[in-house]
């Protein structure tokens, strides 16, 4: 084991030190797996004991209970509970004795919503790149993230990925270390995750890949941190309510819970897993090498060609690769078809029989919002009428890592700071929050709060709508395409263009203008992207220039 691991290991023991102050309790729920009649409870306690749980449909009354399990410190137990009834509010408690005492003791009451039913209102919320492995992310930071999204009481919340890692130095990692960083993330989550189920999508830093589940199997990074995982946190798999990865892996991995799908109300939500399944051909995938792989392509065309729902939201890290940005991407390689010229579609020759890049599946099914992480800051953008929304890490106390490191890979609407997303839902619209965190030192002058609203958007017909990003997007039209000299845009009825602003595929601005006819003479040949700020929103168009 090398030094670096040492370190790692050295790092959460005292950050399990410090969580241990925090909490009182001698356990971690975190609650996985909702449907319309079940939820998982995963419940990890410190000392050996028994355990059972009593529930109910109204606040101290329980009318079920569970069997008694019998635990050890280091394996949490799972209990399902099952036959509970659709889209009702559920409370519950945890009764515990350790081996030690006789009686039992009582958790305090926890609750959760089984699935909304169509037509339904509900909030979820989303975080990324919580980094606390590598202390790019800070504890006491990304506590006060945590205390956000529990005031914002969401049905359910979202990690986008980088969660517990580490694959900085993988030829020396070993299944305790991996074991130790899944593990001691659990107090983290158990402060919020007994009343908030949570879901999990890969990242980069997780080592779940192709490239590194070839390493000396099952000795290496990608298993062991598939077992951890799946050992303390319960991610959906393939079933009545979840649609997902049903190959089973050897090494007594069973199905990976890496990708999946499931309807909550009005709303679809997709979880990609962009580094497992044939998506990997090196560790560090780029251009036509990187892929989803064709099961998992196949499984996604399928999902949105055959969903109904209102809306439907797509999740993942990143796009494809691990370089940076959004929009810039979405249109390459596999994503979008073209190469990194941006003038040559060569989709029909890299993926033959493939029905379209994945973007264009976007766009013909119809998906509101993707949701990625990877870039540590907020970014928004839109691009055919697709929102490309970048998560912000939850736990920057510097509040500028993504913002000095990667703003320059977005077109539109990039901000510092720290925080989560949070969607609410309804039938009329959804509408987008980034919600601020702030360390309370970092609020004493009054220039800023904790929870304060850092940019908000909405989709649909939403009384209070001020950025329309879904509706008016796609009424923009561009002519003629390829643009040689002069570029029209004409707006929809009643939009006017307050600024136009023309992109290389670099994310470098080229032209700024007021007018609606643009003078692209003097770029060069290639893609670009016109962002149109008009007075109620903001959104992207791409177009080429060909002289």
């Amino acid at each position: 084991m090398s030094s670096y691991s040492y370190r790692i290991i050295f790092f959460v023991s005292l950050l399990i030190g410090s969580i241990s102050k925090l909490l009182a309790q001698p356990y971690s729920i975190v609650l996985g797996r909702p449907t319309e009649q079940s939820i998982t409870i995963s419940a990890l306690l410190d000392l050996p004991a028994d355990v059972y749980f009593k529930y109910g449909m109204q606040p101290g009354f329980y009318t079920d209970s569970t069997i008694v399990y019998s635990t050890l410190p280091s394996e949490p137990l799972e209990a399902d509970l099952v036959s509970l009834v659709p889209d009702s509010r559920y409370f519950y408690q945890m009764c515990y004795r350790f081996q030690s005492t006789t009686g039992y003791t009582l958790s305090p009451e926890y609750t959760f919503h089984t699935q909304r039913s169509v037509g339904s209102s509900f909030t979820f919320t989303i975080e990324a790149d919580e980094h606390l492995y590598d202390k790019k992310g800070i504890p006491s930071m990304y506590r006060v993230t945590l205390g956000n999204e529990a005031l914002d009481q969401p049905d359910f919340m979202l990690s986008l990925g980088d969660i517990w890692g580490d694959d900085h130095d993988p030829d020396s990692m070993s299944s305790y270390v991996m074991d130790t960083l899944h593990r001691y993330y659990r107090p983290f989550l158990g402060s919020i995750c007994h009343s908030i189920p949570f879901y999990a999508c890969l990242g980069n830093h997780e080592g779940e890949n192709d490239y590194y589940l070839a390493q000396t199997p099952p000795n290496n990074l990608a298993a062991w941190g598939t077992q951890a995982r799946k050992k303390y946190f319960p991610n959906p798999s393939p079933s009545n309510f979840y649609s997902g990865n049903t190959t089973v892996e050897p090494f007594g991995i069973g199905t990976p819970e890496n990708y999946y799908a499931w309807t909550w109300g009005n709303a679809l939500f997709v979880v990609l897993d962009v580094y497992r399944d044939q998506c990997d051909t090196s560790a560090k995938p780029q251009k036509w090498s990187w892929s989803l792989g064709q099961p998992q392509y196949d499984w996604l065309k399928a999902v949105l060609d055959t969903s109904a729902s209102q809306y439907k939201f797509v999740f993942a890290h990143h796009i494809n690769g691990q370089g940076r940005g959004g929009i810039t991407n979405a249109v390459e390689f596999e994503w979008g078809g073209y190469n990194s010229n941006h003038t040559t579609y060569d989709f029909p020759n890299e993926r033959p029989g493939w029905a379209a890049p994945i973007h264009q599946l976007f766009v013909n099914a119809g998906v509101n919002v993707f949701f990625q992480g990877h870039d540590h800051l907020f970014a928004h953008e839109t691009l055919d009428g697709v929102t490309y929304q970048e998560v912000p890490m939850p736990s920057d106390s510097t509040y500028e890592i993504g913002m000095l490191a990667n703003a320059d890979a977005y077109t539109s609407d990039t901000i510092g700071g720290t925080g989560h997303i949070r969607v609410n839902v309804t039938p009329q619209c959804v509408t987008v929050d980034f919600v601020r965190a702030y360390l309370p030192v970092d609020t004493v002058g009054g220039l800023h709060q904790n929870r304060e609203i850092g940019f908000s958007y909405t989709l649909g017909s939403c009384a209070t709508n001020d950025i329309s990003v879904n509706d008016a997007a796609n009424l923009y039209r561009l002519y003629p395409v390829p643009a040689s000299d002069r570029l029209h845009v004409i707006s929809p009825p009643g939009k006017s263009i307050k600024e136009a602003r023309i992109f290389n595929a670099m994310g470098q601005c080229v032209v700024v203008s007021e007018s609606t006819l643009l003078n692209v003479a003097e770029l060069k040949n290639g893609m670009y992207f016109l962002l149109i700020d008009s007075s109620d929103m903001h959104t992207a168009k791409k177009f080429i220039v060909q002289h």
